[in-house]
């Protein structure tokens, strides 16, 4: 091919590329004005092209690329040189009025708006916890030498055996308690010798020294048994036999064979595993949801898809700084003895709300239970069984009355509905009886979040209908157009950031209001 025929394809193609160039930006402007004038439906620069009578001419007129570009009157944008459109509506509410926007029916489908009815009822708070099984404190039981001695034999050779209340655990070599036998046979001897003694003095001062000696027997640890046999034996016994006080599992062993021992010395520890304690961590923000004597379920990854439950009967008074959490405690059977101390569980406790923060939970409605051992629940006043400790009513502990139909539901929004700064929180609240789809920025006073609603304090009523999806894009309307919004209550232009005109086009003038923080938000 001739070199002048290639040189003349090639400037047919940079023709047909710069064209295509040409007719993409014509599009993207073009959809650009869709867009925008379907929020602010303005057809022309005019009054008459706008569809508005002469006397409703805008008194603000922006640049749809630079939005930040506020004049009374039309004209050119300083940046892009492109013609200025009217801003329909501004006239409803000025850059210091309440944050409202109204749009075209079109607009609210392409926003994809859409709202909820702020309605009273109960919402069900789910708090999620984590945390491990632990020995039940209250079941441990720990076997101490009562009396000074030597180990001679520990019938128990490691931890983690079951043991049955009563079963022998310890051999103890002692001279004390060989003593105090030979003491005991001694006052034995003088009570018969004086059974026909004519001081009664005597024979009183005898009996009393009997039952001293077998007292501090009883209390060294030897059964009524034990101290019957020797007497009935009439012989002193060096050693000892030490019991289980109590059945379990024994989970330490402190000492061992041949050991020399004081008073108090530990040997053994026995915990009762048919119940235990699950110590878990909870956010500072569930603790309104909350409330000794709550039942509980958990799950652990050694019996997937078996559920187990507790009642919670410890809230810790004081958080922990480094975690922020508060350690939470459940009583929980364990009869099986599946659940091993140390295991890790993962817990849910669910709270349906009532008004004031009050749980709703038929089971304890009306109820009396126990501050100490919350299994205790009675339908009566009276005294725990286990501890003698009056009860108290369930309602003092932040439940609902005996009625659970006549409590108040509060007033709930969708989770979704309120925009949160960090400072307040903001509600777009749909604006009825509008000729179009208007609505309107509230702030509101939110209560702690329960689930997937908000309990609101104050600045919403029953029956409003609030802004559920698109409330971002609303807020972000606002901001565009320089009025109050949720970043930014006071109004005022954002700054003119993205530049598409000459690099000497100059600064807005200075009718586009004061500069606002360029926020992006994402739906």
């Amino acid at each position: 091919m001739a070199e002048p025929e290639k040189r003349g394809r090639g400037a047919l193609k940079r023709a047909l590329g710069v064209a295509g160039l040409a007719v993409a930006v014509a599009l993207a402007f073009g959809a650009g004005y869709a867009v925008r004038w379907a929020v602010t439906p303005a057809a022309a620069p005019g009054p008459a092209a706008a569809g508005l009578a002469p006397a409703e001419t805008p008194a603000v007129w922006t640049c749809s690329m630079h939005p930040q570009i506020r004049q009374p009157q039309p004209g050119k944008c300083p940046l892009c040189g492109m013609d200025l459109v009217p801003v329909a509506g501004e006239a409803e509410t000025g850059a210091a009025g309440p944050p409202r926007l109204a749009v075209t029916p079109e607009a609210k489908a392409l926003m994809e708006i859409r709202t909820a009815l702020v309605e009273r009822r109960f919402p069900t708070a789910h708090i999620r916890m984590v945390g491990k099984v632990a020995y039940d404190e209250t079941r441990l039981e720990s076997i101490a030498a009562w009396v000074p001695g030597r180990l001679d034999r520990l019938f128990v050779d490691y931890a983690g055996v079951p043991v049955k209340q009563g079963e022998h655990m310890v051999l103890l070599y002692s001279p004390e308690l060989l003593g105090a036998q030979e003491e005991l046979l001694q006052a034995l001897r003088a009570v018969r010798s004086l059974e026909a003694s004519d001081v009664p003095i005597m024979r009183e001062t005898a009996e009393a020294t009997v039952r001293a000696v077998r007292e501090k027997l009883r209390l060294w640890g030897l059964k009524p048994e034990q101290i019957q046999a020797i007497e009935d034996r009439g012989a002193a016994n060096d050693h000892m036999t030490i019991y289980a006080p109590v059945g379990g599992t024994v989970v330490a062993k402190h000492a061992n064979e041949g050991q020399y021992v004081q008073t108090g010395t530990p040997i053994y520890t026995i915990a009762d595993l048919s119940h235990v304690w699950v110590k878990l961590d909870a956010y500072e923000s569930d603790l309104a949801w909350l409330h000794y004597g709550q039942e509980a379920a958990f799950t652990s990854e050694a019996y997937p898809g078996e559920t187990f439950t507790g009642r919670l009967a410890f809230i810790d008074p004081v958080l922990d700084p480094k975690t922020r959490t508060v350690k939470v405690r459940l009583n929980a059977p364990n009869l099986e003895g599946k659940l091993k101390p140390e295991m890790f569980v993962h817990a849910v406790v669910q709270s349906r709300i009532a008004a004031g923060g009050r749980v709703m939970d038929p089971a304890l409605a009306g109820k009396w239970i126990c501050t100490m051992h919350p299994g205790v629940i009675k339908d009566a006043p009276g005294a725990c069984d286990i501890c003698g400790m009056d009860l108290v009513t369930t309602e003092s502990l932040g439940y609902t009355s005996a009625d659970p139909e006549a409590a108040e539901a509060p007033l709930v929004i969708p989770a979704s509905a309120p925009l949160v700064t960090g400072t307040r929180a903001v509600v777009y609240r749909e604006v009825p009886d509008a000729d179009r789809p208007t609505y309107e920025g509230v702030e509101v006073v939110l209560g702690p979040r329960a689930g997937d609603a908000y309990i609101v304090k104050s600045g919403l009523s029953e029956g409003d209908r609030v802004v559920v999806q698109g409330a971002f894009k609303i807020d972000s309307e606002l901001q565009i157009r320089a009025r109050p919004s949720m970043m930014n209550p006071a109004g005022g232009a954002p700054p003119a950031g993205h530049q598409h005109g000459p690099p000497d086009a100059g600064p807005a003038p200075q009718d586009a209001g004061p500069a606002t923080q360029d926020t992006h938000r994402h739906e």
